[in-house]
């Protein structure tokens, strides 16, 4: 596994990644494949490439300087990936930053410049650092030496994950300099798990339970989280399996997340054809109607919605 992670983004003033005032960390890469990703451009852990065609003036500079003859306006994304060889010569010369790199190496010295900024921030609001992504616990060493340094500088610390990964040394080496776990359950059933996801979810299950059980028993604060997407995960029957779970492991709150119809453009950009984009229940926002049937799910097990 690489352990220098590219930083796809680091965002400040997030309201919705934790409490308070935040500095959220996107990492690059991730163990899952979530067809309907909020972030396409996180699964990947190597650096890409992005076109965004509003931004394009059709100067027709890249198409000049590229060595591979990869770029075309008859190519259905612009960019031929096979034959581009991510030289970023386009990038590098494009006047409206319409070819763009996706993700860079930053060092831990560089990402702290970047956040302690808003520290005051934090500090009136109760806010800190999320480290997001893709998925931060794929490189631990590096995670686990940032998030020491923003500990010791007095910076409350939040990971939000996917929930797979090493037990063993998650709790070694990221766990003891976090105050706050987001976790993601997406589908109960392995098999549909593995379908929508890429992966199995029977360690991502167990960690749960695992990290819920430190949590009750004195640990850092554990919050499930579950994604409504509609089809897939807002099924009745799923919601209904995730519940008595969370209702067997003693799990009191449970946060649903609406479901955001932006990854579309996203995915366009990085030259990704999903077959999800063109079914009409995946282009707009879930209803109002739907999010309360769906909290009713929890609240009929006595889980509070947050």
């Amino acid at each position: 596994m690489k352990k220098q992670p590219l930083i796809l983004d680091i965002k400040g003033n997030s309201l919705d990644d934790g409490p308070g005032i935040r500095t959220v960390i996107f990492f690059k890469g991730c163990p899952l494949s979530c067809v309907w990703c909020q972030n396409p451009e996180s699964k990947e852990a190597g650096v890409e490439i992005s076109f965004d065609e509003k931004e394009c003036i059709g100067c027709d500079t890249c198409l000049e300087v590229c060595p591979e003859g990869a770029l075309s306006r008859d190519n259905p994304f612009f960019i031929d990936r096979e034959r581009c060889s991510l030289c970023f010569d386009c990038a590098d010369n494009c006047p409206a930053l319409a070819l763009t790199a996706v993700g860079r190496e930053m060092s831990h010295d560089e990402i702290l410049t970047a956040v302690l900024k808003d520290k005051p921030f934090y500090d009136t609001s109760g806010g800190g650092v999320t480290l997001s992504g893709g998925e931060p616990t794929m490189f631990m060493d590096f995670a686990a030496l940032l998030l020491r340094k923003l500990k010791s500088r007095g910076i409350h610390t939040l990971l939000e994950t996917c929930g797979l990964f090493n037990l063993n040394r998650f709790e070694e080496m990221l766990y003891p300099h976090l105050d706050m776990i987001y976790y993601d359950l997406k589908l109960h059933d392995l098999d549909e798990h593995v379908r929508f996801c890429g992966a199995p979810n029977d360690k991502i299950i167990e960690n749960f339970i695992a990290l819920h059980k430190m949590s009750s028993e004195g640990g850092i604060p554990v919050l499930a989280r579950v994604p409504l997407i509609p089809g897939i995960t807002d099924r009745e029957s799923n919601l209904v399996a995730l519940a008595n779970l969370f209702r067997t492991q003693g799990v009191q709150k449970v946060q649903l997340l609406s479901y955001n119809p932006l990854w579309h453009e996203k995915e366009r950009k990085i030259g990704v054809e999903n077959p999800l984009s063109l079914q009409e229940s995946m282009t707009r926002w879930i209803d109002a109607d739907k999010i309360e049937r769906s909290k009713d799910v929890f609240r009929r097990e006595k889980i509070e919605v947050v």
